[in-house]
């Protein structure tokens, strides 16, 4: 077999991942306002999709193997070109989805788009008057002729563009046709109530406002006609940090650069004229391909303003409130004590975030704590970790905090809290040169009264108490000694150069968390060669390593039993005849993110499971810190393997299963993993265990049949 038999294309199985997504907009069974924020989060994605992965292929040769690290040997061209095809099918579905179902379902409920054109009377006149004082002041009309060069095209930002042609006789000597140029200003609410100050949620967009009073912009001028663009830019970079002296300025002055990236792709509102477009497109480095011509508005990720809007409640799902963990209700405020008595599991979002916002925060003012470490890759807006590891540095404690300013599109948020904690007296440090800390370690330094103790937070997702709402991740508190002693080890690895000797428990990229990888699998493998119980799920957002991808191949060929849950990428063929029969593949998209890694590994009967900060790509392995920690209390080892692993395994309500030729199947059934999972939290009863399939070795196993979750 050739090797690109063996493997999916990663660009293309990332833009099947977000096809899902939009397939949730597509969902009928969704209420409306959460079919528009799908239809959001897909226009989010597509944009950094673009501005990352099509940007780097565009900087490749057309004929060179397109990715050395998915195992497909497709080239340059031809997946550009394939992503190009799929690209434009799924944007055209999308305003489809929006124009013809989402829009007209949502006006019959009194929430309206309205076009310029069709607002009349005094409606119009209040309408007018708050263009005149609150967006033409701000406006920047620009003619382009020889005198007026073309402006530069900020990434991702809306502009009109006109065909402009003089009125009668012209004093400035203005040319009697040309192309006139205004950026429709990013501060300014995208959409605008009609009438403005009104009670009816109904909206214009303001480019559509703007575009309503070009001739006004331009005096002197008639618009023939218009049309709105948008430029998406290459938002990539590279450090030379070995180079460099001080990383946070050369992240600063990247950051200035990627302003002027490489053109990657223009999005223009449909019906301009040939005559209009060709004045446009001669200014942009693009192929035909890169153009995407679509009905108005573009960017429908401003749509998130109209999901935020009150009331509605019919339109949303359901608000679930996370749970505090049943431990924790009854720790009476002391985490330390609790955490003595045993590990303890958090499931986000189902079990509140604010229990490990309230650890640090009680470990900030807690006068026998003697030091807080702690890692921090995305810790949103007004973050309370942060606040509370700047007092816990205001009141002498030593507080060390890593915080990785290379976190895509957070660079200038982390530069702010790392600004925040300098002047706090924290010490704060960006971590290792060529590698971005993405492991979740928190640990706390206590003098208890018979000794100094380590506790430890472990995290599969990051200190975000936002994104902790909507992603599905998996928590440790613990204050196992030698954990404890792996993490003290990891801090002084990040922030001192310090090599261990050897990992105890945890498992540490990029120092052979690959070849443990592989050796996990090939042990389970050798488990059923010799008769033994063997079996693999494991839980993730992608699996590209190609070094893993053929473990679990020969895996599946010994007859090992094999379940993964991934939820993006994967470039994995599943039921490939005398390769991958015994290998299932299914990704759930729905309400929440699914973001947590968790592995387990039957082990010939003594079971095994561990969660982890990494996916099983080359970039986690080689390129970034990161971390696998083993679950060792039975008790929680039995909830991730028969509640949490086994809700995923039984979903067939937001399920889709991985063909081998990289499209999926959806079932469409009742058994919602999220719901379930709701439940749990809450208290109800409901008993399910993970569902067990035997391996067979010349066919795609089946699906495991669905378990009823007894409820009460």
């Amino acid at each position: 077999m050739i090797p690109q038999q063996l493997f999916l294309n990663r660009e293309l199985s990332w833009l099947e991942f977000n096809a899902r997504v939009l397939e949730e907009a597509q969902d009928t069974r969704r209420p409306l306002l959460e079919r528009l924020k799908f239809l959001a989060i897909f226009s989010s994605n597509l944009d950094e999709f673009f501005m990352i992965r099509v940007a780097g292929l565009k900087q490749r040769d057309p004929d060179e193997v397109s990715s050395s690290e998915s195992g497909d040997q497709s080239t340059t061209a031809q997946v550009l070109s394939a992503i190009s095809a799929r690209a434009h099918a799924l944007v055209e579905e999308q305003h489809r989805v929006l124009r013809q179902e989402v829009l007209p379902g949502l006006e019959a409920e009194g929430l309206r788009l309205l076009r310029t054109a069709d607002v009349k009377g005094e409606v119009a006149d209040a309408l007018e008057a708050y263009f005149q004082r609150d967006i033409q002041p701000v406006l920047t009309p620009m003619a382009i002729d020889p005198a007026h060069p073309f402006p530069h095209i900020q990434n991702r930002q809306l502009y009109l563009a006109a065909m402009l042609k003089t009125k009668g006789q012209n004093r400035l000597r203005a040319p009697k046709n040309c192309l006139g140029i205004v950026p429709v200003p990013a501060l300014l609410p995208r959409f605008i109530r009609v009438p403005p100050g009104g009670e009816k949620d109904h909206f214009v967009t303001l480019e559509d406002l703007i575009g309503r009073h070009l001739e006004t912009l331009f005096g002197g001028f008639e618009a023939k006609e218009w049309t709105v663009f948008r430029l998406t830019r290459d938002q990539d970079f590279e450090l030379s940090e070995q180079d460099s002296e001080d990383l946070l300025k050369q992240i600063q002055s990247e950051l200035a650069k990627r302003r002027r990236g490489q053109e990657v792709r223009l999005e223009i509102g449909r019906g301009a004229s040939d005559q209009l477009k060709q004045a446009l497109f001669k200014w942009f480095d693009l192929e035909t391909s890169d153009i995407y011509e679509l009905e108005e508005p573009l960017n429908l990720s401003a749509f998130w303003s109209w999901v935020a809007l009150p009331g509605y409640v019919p339109m949303h799902e359901p608000v679930v409130t996370p749970q505090v963990a049943a431990r924790v209700r009854h720790h009476k405020g002391d985490f330390f004590s609790l955490i003595r008595a045993g590990d303890v599991l958090l499931h986000h979002p189902y079990e509140s975030f604010d229990t490990v916002v309230e650890f640090i925060e009680q470990a900030a003012a807690d006068p026998n704590v003697l030091a807080l470490k702690q890692t921090l890759y995305r810790a949103g807006r007004n973050s309370p970790i942060v606040a509370a590891l700047a007092r816990a540095a205001e009141r002498d404690k030593q507080v060390t905090v890593l915080i990785e300013l290379k976190a895509r599109f957070d660079e200038e948020a982390n530069i702010e809290w790392a600004r925040t904690l300098e002047r706090a007296g924290a010490h704060v440090v960006y971590g290792l040169p060529g590698l971005k800390t993405h492991c979740k370690v928190a640990t706390v330094v206590r003098r208890d009264p018979d000794r100094l103790r380590r506790y430890v937070h472990l995290s599969s997702g990051n200190y975000n108490p936002g994104t902790a709402r909507i992603y599905t991740d998996i928590g440790l508190l613990t204050c196992d000694e030698v954990l404890g002693e792996d993490a003290a080890a990891l801090f002084d690895m990040m922030t001192g150069y310090v090599q261990p000797l050897r990992w105890n428990k945890l498992r540490v990229a990029p120092y052979g968390l690959r070849e443990w990888v592989i050796e996990m699998i090939d042990r389970e493998r050798e488990h059923c060669q010799a008769g033994r119980p063997a079996r693999i799920v494991a839980k993730l957002n992608s699996l590209v390593d190609t070094g893993v991808i053929r473990a679990l191949y020969r895996a599946s060929r010994a007859g090992v039993p094999i379940d993964l849950i991934v939820r993006g990428i994967c470039c994995l063929r599943p039921g490939l005849e005398g390769t991958s029969e015994n290998i299932r593949v299914r990704s759930i998209v729905g309400r929440y993110l699914e973001h947590s890694r968790i592995f387990h590994f039957e082990n010939g009967g003594n079971t095994e499971v561990h969660v982890s900060s990494a996916d099983w790509m080359p970039r986690n392995f080689d390129r970034r810190v990161e971390i696998v920690f083993p679950i060792q209390d039975e008790r929680l080892k039995t909830r991730l393997v028969d509640e949490v692993l086994a809700a995923s395994l039984l979903d067939d309500a937001n399920v889709r299963l991985l063909r081998s030729d990289g499209t999926h199947e959806r079932p469409r059934g009742e058994f919602n993993s999220h719901e379930v999972l709701e439940q749990i939290a809450a208290g109800s009863r409901v008993t399910f265990a993970l569902p067990r399939w035997e391996a067979v070795s010349k066919r795609q196993p089946s699906s495991p049949s669905p378990a009823t979750p007894a409820t009460s």
